[in-house]
């Protein structure tokens, strides 16, 4: 048995729901019914990073981040394949240059969506601390 089941479905169109446990996510290829699949992979990509940052932090002793806010930007090779993705990631807590660096390298290791990307679309990673 897989560990993780969905079920797509698309009636006409471009557009399709898909099913994750119990949560239904709309996703559209043109952007009228939902974000389309690059996007979405984008800000899942950022979602999964975020709580990694976070477990980094716990691991390397450098405690709670307070507010973290990602801000992710993506280019396209002709409107079509994603061929790069950068993030901006402020933290409320203050991190020294080396605190900063061990957290990053962690969240690399622990982020499944970091691991399972091409090495070209590895987000390209700033961090301003101190913030908020």
């Amino acid at each position: 048995m897989s560990d993780i089941q969905t079920s797509t479905v698309s009636e006409d169109g471009f557009a399709s729901t898909s099913r994750v446990g119990d949560f239904a996510l709309q996703i559209d290829a043109r952007n009228e019914h939902g974000p389309n699949p690059n996007a979405t992979l984008v800000a899942t990509y950022a979602s999964c990073f975020l709580p990694a940052l976070r477990v980094g932090a716990k691991k390397t002793g450098v405690g709670d981040l307070g507010k973290v806010r990602i801000d992710a930007d993506a280019t396209l090779n002709g409107g079509r394949d994603l061929t790069s993705v950068s993030f901006d990631v402020y933290v409320e807590a203050a991190l020294t240059d080396d605190e900063r660096a061990e957290v990053m390298t962690l969240a690399e290791d622990i982020c499944h969506v970091h691991t399972a990307l091409r090495d070209g679309l590895h987000a390209d990673v700033s961090v301003s601390t101190g913030v908020f």
